[in-house]
């Protein structure tokens, strides 16, 4: 950014004339690997010109894509996100007994599973200016898969399964459905219709959109094993903090860790019943200064 910002405006001529002549190709990726919540490969982009162009990118299609999402998917949508999500599974759970069984799977290897030419198809269905489609097509034709860390890969991996969400609530009629990223929940009064569902929901992902649902998928009943998603365990009754989150939480306040750590840990500690939690290790920390 330091850099882009010596030669700001020649920089800006420059780009608004490749994006005119459609000269503008995407920069050599930099990679790097993080180990938090699990081992991804990162990918990351120059500020300039591809995350000026990203960003420029998105400050249209943003309410388009924002218009077709489904009203139970929670990620990459402004006003909505995990607290959002979580309030709404918490909602579900008051139904008692439409929601006694949980079906809960995601994607295997989502992000480099994304097909390229069923993910330009889908565009085309909202969006109709060729040159923006055409600049949309050499970004996304610059890696394989949707790399992480992209600006537009968490909007593209959304907008990939919007449909497919459409299809379970109106066409399947699910009731309680919860989609974060590619982790899902649907919720149920039986067993055998959720496993009917996991049916039907792998064939339509790997006929359609050529995903496969993970192997390591769950039907299970909610009040013997809570419902583990977005860092929360859910029971009818309440909701905790996950517990490889409330360790961490524990750690960083054994450490020291500054308050502007531990105010992200809150920040997820009190969406949920955990005030013993809280006064406990409010007290660890008082004891530790």
């Amino acid at each position: 950014m330091k850099v882009h910002r010596e030669n700001q405006e020649s920089n800006l001529i420059l780009l608004h004339r490749m994006l005119l002549d459609g000269s503008f190709r995407t920069s050599e990726y930099d990679t790097f690997k993080v180990y938090e919540p699990k081992e991804r490969e990162v990918f990351r982009l120059p500020y300039f010109p591809d995350r000026i162009v990203h960003h420029a990118i998105m400050n249209i299609l943003e309410p388009v894509f924002v218009s077709t999402f489904a009203a139970d998917s929670y990620s990459c949508i402004k006003g909505k996100g995990i607290h959002a999500a979580q309030r709404a599974v918490m909602k579900a759970l008051k139904d008692v007994p439409g929601t006694k069984y949980c079906l809960k799977m995601d994607v295997k290897k989502f992000y480099p599973s994304i097909d390229h030419e069923i993910l330009k198809t889908l565009l085309r269905k909202k969006i109709k200016d060729t040159r923006l489609l055409s600049l949309l097509d050499e970004i996304i034709d610059s890696t394989p898969g949707i790399p992480i860390g992209n600006y537009l890969s968490q909007y593209f991996a959304n907008f990939y399964l919007t449909y497919f969400d459409h299809w379970v609530k109106e066409v399947l009629r699910v009731k309680h459905y919860f989609r974060y990223a590619d982790d899902m929940v649907i919720l149920a009064d039986n067993k055998p219709y959720l496993h009917r569902l996991l049916s039907e929901i792998s064939t339509y992902m790997n006929d359609r959109l050529k995903l496969q649902v993970k192997s390591n998928y769950q039907v299970f009943p909610v009040e013997s094993r809570s419902i583990d998603f977005l860092g929360y365990r859910f029971y009818h009754s309440h909701t905790l903090l996950r517990k490889s989150i409330k360790k961490s939480f524990a750690r960083k306040i054994a450490k020291g860790a500054s308050k502007q750590v531990l105010a992200s840990y809150m920040g997820w500690a009190i969406h949920c019943n955990s005030n013993h939690l809280i006064k406990k290790l409010t007290n660890d920390r008082a004891k530790i200064q």
